[in-house]
């Protein structure tokens, strides 16, 4: 085997995602991943510290929705700021080819608690860094958390709509749209 194989983590990923759906998340072993991908414990382990953050792509997301936030334009308002973030998430990770994928990859992480819980987590993590982030642009603390919020919560709703194999629809006009919605759904609580 060669000593640098080049896209390990994608053949990681998509080794993993195979396995899990042909044999269970718990019946799949680090080792059947690396041996499916044609690549070594090792680099596995480089890579990702378990097995279930294989599936989570490290902090691709986080770094992706901070620096969406940080270089959106410097008159935008908490809201716009985030969806100049989630613009960049569709330009870069949700794109067309990726959306039969992102379906196989939710329906894995729904018939598993453990992932539920990481994905959960995940999320969790995402809120706060979209907090701090809209912190550092002056954004009041509960404005920032609010705002946040009600961001994750558009991300999530365009999530789904745009993982449907059926949709065609580009994620950041999914997610502007949402967020749209979201927005004025709060205006009516």
């Amino acid at each position: 085997m060669a000593r640098w194989q080049p896209h390990a983590p994608e053949r990681l990923l998509v080794a993993a995602l195979e396995l899990f759906e042909e044999r269970g998340y718990e019946n799949t072993t680090v080792i059947e991943i690396t041996e499916r991908a044609g690549l070594t414990k090792s680099t596995f382990f480089r890579h990702f510290p378990d097995k279930r953050e294989v599936l989570f792509g490290g902090g691709t997301m986080t770094g992706l929705l901070v620096d969406g936030i940080d270089t959106a334009p410097a008159g935008a308002g908490p809201l716009e700021a985030v969806a100049h973030a989630l613009d960049a998430i569709g330009r870069e990770a949700f794109t067309s080819d990726r959306r039969e994928f992102s379906a196989r990859r939710s329906a894995v992480i729904a018939a598993n608690p453990e992932l539920r819980e990481r994905e959960a987590l995940k999320e969790l993590g995402l809120i706060a860094s979209m907090t701090d982030a809209l912190k550092r642009r002056g954004v009041p603390d509960l404005t920032s958390r609010v705002t946040a919020e009600l961001g994750a919560l558009a991300w999530k709703i365009a999530y789904e709509r745009w993982r449907d194999t059926t949709n065609r629809d580009d994620f950041a006009e999914l997610a502007r749209r949402t967020l749209t919605e979201v927005r004025a759904a709060s205006a009516l609580c």
